[in-house]
């Protein structure tokens, strides 16, 4: 594969606290290095980039994509059970299509903080449900809930699961 046909669709900046180092300027510049038509940036939990880096991005000439790796609860973003904080949530990785998108991620992101904070910034399926348009989903590798279960040994529920979410998001989700 050449560096061409490649495009990062999840990777953490340094608004990623924990998780990510990557500056926005030096990140542009290697994707225009290796002649990358686009990138992705998907920080957990924030949109706090997300501005920077779209206007950045444009004036670098590589395509900037924005999204956000989010956290889903497993039942209500209003549950606060007594499980561990990884049984809390799982990960997916919304990536904005248009202008719907944008609106839909900033909703998304801001309930999350608002009406579903539990250790971390969470969703669920409810309200994805009601705003997922123009948003792509991607299944989160092993902290989504498809990869836990595939690592857990249950291929029928990891099935289950992206059914599920690929019904959500009809032709707009994907296995990472």
């Amino acid at each position: 594969m050449k560096f061409e046909d490649f495009v990062h669709l999840h990777l953490h900046s340094e608004y990623s606290l924990l998780d990510g180092a990557i500056r926005f300027d030096d990140l542009l510049k290697k994707a225009e290095e290796l002649r990358m038509p686009a990138v992705a940036v998907t920080d957990h939990g924030n949109l706090f980039g997300a501005l920077e880096f779209y206007q950045k991005g444009l004036k670098s000439g590589v395509k900037p994509v924005v999204g956000c790796e989010i956290y889903v609860a497993p039942k209500s973003r209003f549950d606060r059970g007594e499980g561990e904080q990884e049984e809390a949530s799982h990960h997916l990785v919304l990536l904005i299509q248009n202008q719907a998108g944008y609106k839909n991620l900033c909703k998304i992101v801001s309930s999350a903080y608002t009406e579903g904070f539990y250790y971390k910034p969470r969703t669920d399926k409810e309200y994805l449900s009601a705003h997922n348009e123009g948003l792509i989903a991607l299944s989160g590798f092993a902290g989504g809930d498809v990869g836990h279960s595939l690592a857990g040994g249950n291929a029928a529920a990891a099935e289950k699961l992206a059914l599920a979410w690929s019904k959500l998001f009809p032709g707009r989700y994907y296995l990472e």
